[in-house]
């Protein structure tokens, strides 16, 4: 079966690629010829994820998936949220969203915070959502050097590191985007 995951993040596209069975034939934008960024004009994390999903059928004709993600800080009102990517600006520069996430908690105690993952599967004509969400607190510095955007932010709870000091296998089992694959896996083996 061949599915197009709707991103050109190559490290995502890595993350997931290691999780799904080998009768998966897994296809980035690129190698579909998709090279433009797919516009994310949702109120939400769902909207975005369908959004991407539909614009690859609709454009391409292909089956494909598309995700979505967003940290969201309980002291801050849910942001950055859907804005995660852009949260210091259009660049969707990680370092820049780090600093502002840092300089926005500066004066707060309550550093909660979770990652949500929604993922919109569009297949044979059908859609069908899939979240995962992983609890945990904003560090008052970055910590590691693997991963990217907010891991070396984000400490899950019940755990001594942050996303970016895990290895991808670690991260992978307890991440809100390995949940939401996982359930898009149990789906598509079904």
């Amino acid at each position: 079966m061949k599915l197009v995951f709707a991103t050109h993040n190559p490290n995502k596209f890595k993350e997931i690629n290691s999780l799904l069975p080998q009768h998966i034939e897994l296809l980035s934008l690129s190698d579909i010829g998709c090279n433009e960024d797919i516009e994310e004009t949702g109120k939400t994390i769902d909207e975005n994820a369908m959004i991407k999903a539909e614009y690859v059928r609709n454009h391409y004709g292909y089956d494909c998936f598309a995700d979505d993600t967003g940290l969201e800080v309980n002291a801050l009102a849910g942001a950055p949220g859907v804005f995660s990517a852009r949260y210091a600006g259009e660049a969707k520069n990680d370092e820049a969203n780090n600093e502002k996430l840092l300089q926005q908690l500066k004066k707060h105690q309550d550093r909660s915070a979770q990652f949500k993952t929604v993922i919109a599967l569009n297949l044979k004509g059908d859609q069908n959502l899939f979240t995962g969400i992983c609890k945990g607190e904003i560090l008052k510095e970055r910590r590691g050097e693997k991963g990217f955007g907010y891991d070396p932010l984000f400490l899950p709870d019940g755990f001594n590191l942050s996303f970016a000091e895990m290895e991808l296998e670690e991260k992978t089992k307890i991440s809100h985007r390995g949940i939401a694959f996982r359930e898009l896996i149990e789906y598509l083996s079904k």
